[in-house]
């Protein structure tokens, strides 16, 4: 199966050799990031640097021209990936024989949430989201796209990755996270995670539903989590606490919400693209998920895009139900930690890899090459080399 490793481009600016020992994994490709949210990472081998701190989400290329008169848009940059960033190493990578896709990371940024925090997604309690853009506004939604063409279509690129093209929610980390205190399982995340925008209100209006006594039911729902009795049934216990009517209009609303949007950045990316450029969407198969693996419709996406990424690393069963409506070009790249820090286990690497291709996968993702130890990348070429 076709690898490819992701990478930040600070991991391969003022590296020399970092092209090369990329190359030599045993990957045919580089998954680039071209637009990320803030992070703090460790650079395990760079000759200048430790820690790059990215502290807020940017894209790592110019901007363009239609940002100059826009109130939402992206920032620049600073000097953690300053100038061309993702160009500088997309060249590198490219000369070393690496075919380069972009990673743009979508629905997922603190930086607008502060400076617009009508944009965010705000609970049933009232508090705002300042990591999650709401994206059913209709700005947001001009935003994602445009940043998507954008940020996608890299001199370079071959194709382009795409995360958090959906709902976000409650569960990520941010910040220094104290969100684990108590357990809301899979129905209080979803309950947590429904928007209460104006957007939102007036879309839950058009599945019959009056918001005000939506998010009444909602914290009534919550109570019970909040003195440790989380529901472990997952849909089922949204159901229970909503009511199953109104349980699924709430489904209804973000579901073609999220659809809609996928239509809409995919196209917009496709305009912007040569042919041949592939466009793949990090998924998760249940619909009603929020994250960087957008819940989706696995037969919509797969009639919208090129193919998935799909997350592969703690043994659940993804892949099968994007490999039910796969077409003989449909990319399924299970994606796999393979940083032992991380949770990933490289030296299983070439059992993983088997056991993703007899669920379906066709490709394999890498997570992460810039992060990894000597001692992880040693597993991975191994690894790889007995797929």
């Amino acid at each position: 199966m076709r690898a490819s490793a992701f990478v930040y481009p600070w991991d391969v600016n003022g590296d020399p050799e970092a092209p090369g020992r990329i190359a030599g994994l045993g990957v045919a490709q580089v998954t680039l990031a071209a637009a990320y949210h803030s992070t703090r990472a460790l650079t395990p081998r760079h000759p200048r640097h430790r820690i790059v701190t990215a502290e807020y989400a940017a894209v790592l290329h110019p901007l363009g021209e239609r940002w100059s008169d826009r109130d939402l848009r992206p920032h620049p940059a600073g000097d953690w990936a300053p100038g061309d960033a993702f160009g500088e190493a997309a060249a590198a990578l490219t000369g070393a024989g690496l075919e380069v896709h972009s990673w743009v990371v979508l629905a997922h940024n603190s930086r607008l949430g502060a400076e617009h925090p009508h944009t965010c997604v705000v609970n049933a309690y009232g508090d705002r989201y300042p990591w999650a853009p709401c994206v059913s506004q209709p700005a947001t939604r001009t935003y994602l796209a445009d940043l998507a063409a954008e940020a996608a279509v890299r001199p370079g690129a071959s194709g382009t990755e795409l995360e958090s093209l959906g709902w976000y929610g409650l569960q990520h980390l941010h910040a220094h996270d104290k969100t684990a205190g108590v357990v809301l399982g899979e129905a209080g995340q979803y309950l947590m995670s429904l928007c209460f925008c104006p957007a939102c209100r007036a879309g839950y209006a058009e599945q019959g539903l009056e918001a005000d006594e939506l998010a009444s039911a909602v914290r009534a729902a919550l109570e019970p989590v909040w003195r440790g009795a989380a529901d472990g049934d997952g849909w089922q216990g949204v159901e229970r606490g909503l009511g199953a009517k109104t349980a699924a209009a709430t489904r209804a609303w973000r579901e073609a919400v999220a659809r809609t949007l996928q239509e809409e950045v995919v196209a917009a990316v496709r305009a912007a693209a040569p042919e041949g450029f592939r466009v793949l969407l990090h998924a998760d198969p249940v619909p009603y998920h929020c994250g960087a693996n957008a819940g989706v419709d696995p037969a919509h996406i797969l009639s919208v895009a090129d193919g998935v990424v799909v997350p592969c690393a703690d043994g659940t069963h993804r892949l099968a139900p994007f490999a039910e409506h796969a077409r003989e070009d449909t990319v399924l790249a299970a994606n796999l930690t393979v940083v032992r820090g991380l949770g990933g286990d490289p030296a299983r690497l070439a059992a993983d890899a088997a056991r993703a291709r007899a669920e379906g996968a066709n490709e394999l993702r890498l997570y992460h090459a810039g992060l990894a130890s000597d001692a992880d990348l040693a597993a991975v070429r191994e690894g790889l080399a007995g797929r």
